[in-house]
């Protein structure tokens, strides 16, 4: 199977319980090997009370992201920290889309980039670390 399939199915597998990310309405745009791409709009119930979007959606896209990217090789990896700089405020409407990218991956451990935008403009840079635990997301199959 190559790479690209592997992250396919891998993505397949976990959507299919990922209810928190489905719960807010995102889309997986994309997915390879160490990378993946998320949308998510921002809805009336996701504004804060400045009348922005709240932080923690951004976060959830760009984690959500992230997990996708980490999660591409068909082992089970979970987050072992993240960090978010906001660069702009999002507004009700926006249409968030995070890309994540593997800067790093050695052993069980990986580093992962994760810029959100809306448009042209970069609203959120977020750096995640992920740690394999060990098992697999689905059986690959045996010839």
């Amino acid at each position: 199977m190559s790479p690209g399939e592997i992250a396919r199915r891998s993505a397949e597998a976990m959507w299919v319980g990922d209810r928190a990310s489905q719960w807010l309405g995102m889309e997986l745009v994309d997915i390879g090997p160490g990378t993946a791409t998320i949308e998510a709009q921002i809805r009336d119930e996701m504004v804060n009370g400045h009348d922005i979007g709240h932080g923690g959606i951004t976060f959830c896209v760009a984690d959500s992201a992230f997990a996708f990217a980490c999660n591409s090789y068909n082992r089970i990896t979970v987050a072992a920290g993240a960090e978010i700089r906001f660069r702009r405020p999002t507004r009700l409407g926006d249409t968030l889309v995070a890309v994540a990218t593997e800067r790093s991956r050695e052993g069980r451990d990986g580093v992962y980039d994760v810029t959100v935008t809306v448009g042209e403009d970069v609203v959120a840079e977020f750096v995640g670390r992920s740690k394999e635990i060990g098992g697999v997301l689905y059986e690959e199959e045996t010839a």
